[in-house]
């Protein structure tokens, strides 16, 4: 299943919810399943009508209360006339043409021996829709069309657009090949075409992120328009993330403020999402923090309905600036010639490898796709070796059930007491879940326990979390929300979604600790963060690594807009890099420095360090070196950032932005290479060109004749020190002469050693004088 699909699902799921309320009320009424393009005598109920059905309820409860004062013939008057009432108020579908224009169609009616109870198409060739009169239709021959040929042409092709839309989605589900992908989204194409909802979204989107189709921004945001118009909540939340962002439209939060309104309404997540952070940090609307809370707790709700016993799906948060700063740091992501030897390990017949291996496939991350059937045949092949881990985990998979292991109660719970009794928290924790929950054995709130904290004993986070609950709803034990906290902190130490959810409720309520609107909206942002949605960090990271900025760079956008820290900073990374050419050169570094400021708000420290640099050379923005001197403060102080210290150091013996300030300077300076040994190198240069500086300075600012005039000779050397220093004169002067003497006085040569005289006499301008 794409990504797209998965989050069309999320989507859906609350959609889906909202709607069924609407399909309750239409339940109440009859002629209503009948389908679009039909004619009512009236097209719905009125407000009126709405108000006599409530008057209505409330009416029979009033009888209720004093149906003993009445008696029977009273009663049944009352009723036969309620009855009448809501008979009149039902809407009625006229017939069209036929043989019965304008009368009532009758349902259920009689045709072909089977009964009707909604208009049909049984019977005609055109497929148009048509409903009897009375109800025996072959005596009466009374019939009618439901719906106008307009109407019919209509419905036949949204019924065909329907057929293309399935297709394509059938074969986006069932492949896992981008070319069969490919041939998808032109079956989705089609189908949009013929002006199709749900396909219109699903090719927006494509076309949005260059997901299976060529990236055109201007074709997204017409389709996206034209959803809008058609109420479509995805519709309105992209036409809101295009008009916050700026792409092919010009930036205007109020509009996207309005956009995401209507998208969140219309039960949108993501719009629900976008909107709890706004509130959170106040981008384009006033701070609250409840207003945050009410979006965050809503999308919570649906992710943690959403985790299963396995767990979700793992977060891969890699930030493209640190990969540049430190190409050798671990990313979290498994290379493929590290997957490879593991799998080499594996079969081999190395059980860590295998049950590694299997972990990696069930929840997926770290560069590994999830795939259940791996996970699945990993597990097993440890588990006959007889590795406790592997048993537990084959459990956790057959209580949950899959397309690849059927759900078994029974199987689960063999394969927990197994790896139970050989001490393994997983199973301690699988074996209470079946205790809690009946699973393949009778409840047993005190056995349950035990298991949990045989499990939480040793720090396995499911065993902690159930602990936690069992205390905070008072099952097998006393009430206890100090208990309950204290486990619930354990297993978000460990990072268990729920965990987070759970914490997050008590603050939000005030239950067991002091009421914390900030605390809970943080622990939900958490929660919500974990959504499915989750998973496009990693499809634009490896967008970029393709060499697709582009696309990267929108996806990184949206996931900005929804509070992504990671994501923030890498959307201002690229447009630093000036990567993206989907944003004018003007305005890159503008944009850059918005996100920078976001994600340095969420304590990302290079953010910070970032937005100090921009200040200082005036990228995107004025030069300004207070500002500049406040964000690398900011970094220094709450991150301990040796690069900030550093430039603080620089700033102080400059002068800019601060007074100048030698000795603050140095301060800074000896800071940032305490705080890092890689600044250990350029601090030492920055300190002899600092000792250099201040030696100049101090030589210009010095006067030696104020020097000399203050020194007393006679004290530092006696009352005679004027005839010590003539006399130490003297002498050097005469060490000096005697020297010069000697060197200019010849030294007679002894005469062994004077040189041969030649055999050929010179020419006689070069003879010597006699």
């Amino acid at each position: 299943m794409s990504l797209l699909d998965e989050e069309g699902n999320q989507d859906e799921s609350l959609e889906s919810k909202t709607l069924s309320a609407d399909d309750q009320v239409k339940d109440h009424s009859t002629g209503t399943r009948v389908v679009a393009g039909q004619i009512f005598l009236e097209s719905g109920k009125s407000d009126s009508q709405s108000e006599n059905e409530e008057n209505f309820h409330s009416q029979e409860e009033e009888k209720e209360n004093s149906l003993e004062e009445l008696n029977s013939l009273e009663m049944s008057n009352l009723l036969n006339k309620d009855l009448e009432e809501a008979e009149i108020q039902s809407p009625v579908l006229t017939a069209i043409g036929g043989t019965a224009d304008g009368e009532p169609c009758h349902f259920p009616f009689l045709f072909m021996e089977k009964e009707y109870a909604e208009c049909t198409a049984d019977g005609r060739e055109d497929g148009r829709l048509w409903c009897a009169t009375t109800y025996d239709y072959k005596k009466d021959q009374k019939w009618g069309f439901c719906e106008s040929e307009e109407q019919s042409n209509k419905r036949r092709q949204m019924q065909e657009a329907e057929d293309v839309y399935q297709i394509g989605m059938k074969i986006l589900n069932e492949s896992s090949k981008k070319a069969q992908k490919k041939v998808a989204y032109q079956y989705l194409l089609k189908a949009a075409d013929m002006n199709h909802t749900k396909a219109m979204e699903k090719v927006s989107y494509a076309l949005l992120f260059g997901d299976y189709l060529k990236q055109n921004i201007q074709s997204s945001k017409e389709l996206f328009e034209k959803l809008t118009e058609e109420g479509s909540p995805k519709g309105q939340m992209a036409l809101g993330f295009l008009y916050a962002s700026g792409l092919g439209v010009n930036s205007s939060q109020a509009k996207a403020l309005v956009y995401y309104t209507f998208g969140a309404l219309g039960g949108n997540l993501i719009a629900h999402m976008i909107l709890g952070y706004r509130y959170w940090a106040g981008i384009g609307v006033l701070q609250s923090c409840e207003s945050a809370l009410t979006h965050y707790r809503l999308v919570a709700n649906h992710v943690a309905s959403d985790i299963s016993l396995t767990g979700g799906t793992v977060v891969q948060r890699i930030r493209l600036a640190d990969e540049v700063e430190n190409p050798g740091m671990a990313s979290g992501m498994l290379e493929e010639d590290l997957i490879q030897y593991y799998q080499f390990l594996a079969e081999k017949g190395d059980v860590q490898a295998q049950v590694g291996l299997g972990q990696l496939h069930l929840h997926g991350g770290r560069g590994v796709e999830q795939n259940h059937q791996r996970a699945f045949e990993y597990f097993n092949q440890a588990a006959n070796a007889g590795n406790s881990h592997a048993m537990a985990f084959l459990g956790k998979m057959y209580s949950e059930g899959s397309d690849v292991v059927p759900q078994s109660n029974e199987t689960a719970l063999q394969y927990f007491k197994k790896a139970a009794d050989m001490g393994n928290p997983v199973g301690q924790s699988g074996l209470g879940m079946a205790y809690l929950y009946g699973r393949g054995v009778p409840v047993n709130y005190e056995l349950a326990l035990k298991y949990f904290q045989k499990a939480a004993e040793q720090g396995w986070v499911d065993g902690q979390l159930q602990l936690g609950s069992m205390y905070y709803n008072g099952i097998g034990v006393k009430k206890d929300y100090k208990q309950a906290l204290k486990y619930f902190n354990l297993a978000s130490q460990g990072g268990h979604i729920l965990a987070f959810y759970n914490l997050a409720q008590m603050h939000a309520t005030g239950t067991g600790v002091m009421r914390s609107c900030h605390t809970a909206v943080e622990l939900f942002k958490n929660v919500c963060e974990r959504g499915r949605w989750s998973e496009r960090l990693m499809t634009a990271y490896n967008s970029y690594k393709d060499g697709d900025s582009n696309s990267a760079v929108v996806q990184y956008l949206l996931l900005a807009e929804q509070g992504y820290e990671v994501a923030q900073s890498n959307a201002a990374f690229i447009l630093d890099q000036k990567e993206a050419s989907i944003v004018g050169e003007n305005e890159t570094y503008p944009r850059a420095l918005l996100h920078w400021n976001r994600a340095a708000s969420q304590g990302y420290t290079v953010a910070r360090i970032k937005l100090g640099d921009y200040h200082f050379y005036g990228f995107g923005t004025d030069v300004d070196y207070e500002t500049a001197f406040i964000h690398y403060r900011l970094a220094s102080e709450q991150q301990h950032s040796a690069q900030a210290m550093f430039n603080l150091g620089y700033m102080h013996e400059k002068g800019l932005g601060i007074k100048q300030d030698i000795h603050l300077a140095k301060r800074f300076y000896d800071m940032a290479a305490e705080a890092s040994p890689d600044a250990q190198v350029p601090v030492f240069l920055a300190l002899c060109k600092l000792g250099v500086i201040y030696s100049l300075q101090y030589i210009r600012e010095i006067n030696i004749r104020e020097v000399f005039s203050h020194i007393d000779m006679d004290q530092l050397l006696g009352p005679e020190w004027d005839l010590y220093l003539m006399t130490i004169i003297a002498l050097l002067l005469g060490t000096i002469i005697a020297y010069r003497q000697r060197q200019h006085q010849a030294i007679p040569r002894p005469a062994g050693l004077r040189p041969a005289v030649p055999q050929q006499e010179p020419p006689p301008e070069h003879q010597p004088p006699q």
